[in-house]
């Protein structure tokens, strides 16, 4: 609001000397009406529609322009003579004398631009310019949600599951699983008992706390197979997601894996989870096959090495 308002005082103040100057060179224009008028005194003749797209603003706008430029008589608006339903417009004798006249003024006015200009120490062109690149390539608000990613990320303490926390280790992934797909009989053993499927083989789970409230999940599984752990029961509460918990979630278990002397981790999942999948490739996991799976489910696997 504060860099909105500035800019409006500015340009009010930028217009308010315009007005004065249009009338110093006696020059009968306004000075909203410059860039329409600008762009006809190129020799040109255009439609509205070439006219917004070259100076940047919307067909209302200038169309109203227009409208106002025509009652003074500064311009002719005829058909296109190959498209009846459109407009060109041109400057009249009178707006042609205007784009004569008005040369000491473009002269004069660029001067004292560039000397203005000069005496600053920052180039506000140029720092425009920066802005609205930066801003074309990452939206204000797309920054805001980032730093409010981060804030809230702050908020988020990985900890040890324990038994307090097994009825919403399995409430978070009944949500998951039956949304997309069906309970399977692998996944009622480790839901159901986690400590004697997991944790009794040599797994860990851990939990994510946000708000004093446990909003996700994550377990690792001992495996007989050529990887020394499975990256298994992955889940993140709906009204929690989008803050990076899966993120903070996958790196704490295989921090944790590291630490076990792991030199590789597997994962299971299904291609239509394409958040997950994406997350996974984040954490340096790739597409891997023949392992034998329990899960119907089961479309894709993919191996971590940290070795």
């Amino acid at each position: 609001m504060a860099l909105g308002s500035r800019l409006r005082m500015l340009s009010e103040k930028v217009t308010e000397s315009a007005t004065e100057i249009y009338k110093l060179y006696g020059v009968d224009l306004k000075p909203k009406w410059f860039p329409v008028f600008y762009v006809l005194s190129q020799n040109q003749e255009k439609s509205i529609t070439e006219i917004a797209d070259e100076i940047g603003h919307s067909h209302p706008s200038v169309s109203k322009i227009v409208s106002e430029m025509s009652k003074e008589g500064i311009i002719i608006e005829k058909k296109d003579k190959n498209d009846g339903r459109k407009n060109i417009i041109a400057l009249n004798k009178k707006g042609k004398l205007l784009s004569t006249k008005i040369k000491d003024q473009y002269t004069d006015v660029n001067s004292a631009i560039e000397l203005t200009l000069n005496q600053t120490q920052h180039n506000i062109w140029l720092a425009m310019d920066e802005l609205e690149y930066l801003l074309n390539q990452k939206s204000l608000v797309e920054r805001v949600i980032k730093e409010r990613k981060k804030r809230e990320t702050k908020k988020v303490k990985i900890i040890t599951y324990s038994s307090k926390h097994q009825k919403q280790f399995k409430k978070l992934n009944e949500e998951w699983i039956t949304q997309y797909f069906k309970i399977e009989k692998a996944d009622s053993l480790a839901l159901d008992n986690p400590k004697e499927y997991i944790l009794d083989r040599g797994g860990h789970i851990l939990v994510a706390i946000y708000n004093n409230e446990l909003v996700g999940v994550c377990a690792l599984l001992k495996t007989d197979n050529v990887c020394d752990f499975e990256l298994a029961k992955m889940a993140v509460s709906p009204k929690a997601q989008g803050l990076g918990i899966g993120w903070l979630l996958g790196n704490a278990i295989i921090n944790k894996a590291i630490s076990l002397g792991a030199k590789k981790i597997y994962l299971e999942s299904n291609t239509i989870l394409a958040p997950a999948i994406k997350l996974y490739q984040k954490l340096g996991f790739e597409k891997v096959s023949g392992y034998p799976t329990p899960y119907e489910r089961c479309n894709i696997q993919m191996v971590l090495k940290l070795t």
